[in-house]
């Protein structure tokens, strides 16, 4: 399937989105905030990146504004708990794929990484 990063600093949603996805099938590294998802990101390809807004060294605006930049044929989507976060994303609605409010299930969060990475193809 796909390999994916996660950025997220909340350890249980980290790790639920982790076996959420290898459920799937997929190649899941995870990090805690987006200083080290950019790190990881200049380690090795990734199809596709998944991260939170919200979190500490850089938020996940910062790091999909960076990602898109470097990697502008990766798709990228963003997830949160907060309805004013959430509004502050879709201003970047040319950079990235969608918005994934929390709480999500295991197949929410499998239908929108397969929507962004069908429509990566």
């Amino acid at each position: 399937m796909a390999r994916i990063l996660v950025a997220e600093d909340e350890e249980t949603v980290r790790s639920f989105v982790v076996r959420a996805l290898e459920h799937f099938g997929h190649d899941v590294r995870a990090v805690a905030d987006g200083g080290a998802a950019v790190q990881e990101l200049g380690r090795q390809p990734y199809d596709l990146l998944l991260t939170d807004i919200v979190m500490p060294v850089m938020d996940g605006i910062a790091l999909a504004l960076k990602a898109s930049q470097d990697f502008p044929d990766m798709p990228i989507l963003l997830m949160t708990g907060y309805a004013a976060e959430k509004q502050r994303a879709h201003n970047l609605d040319a950079l990235i794929h969608d918005v994934i409010s929390k709480p999500f299930t295991m197949d929410e969060i499998g239908r929108y990484v397969q929507q962004a990475l069908d429509a990566a193809k």
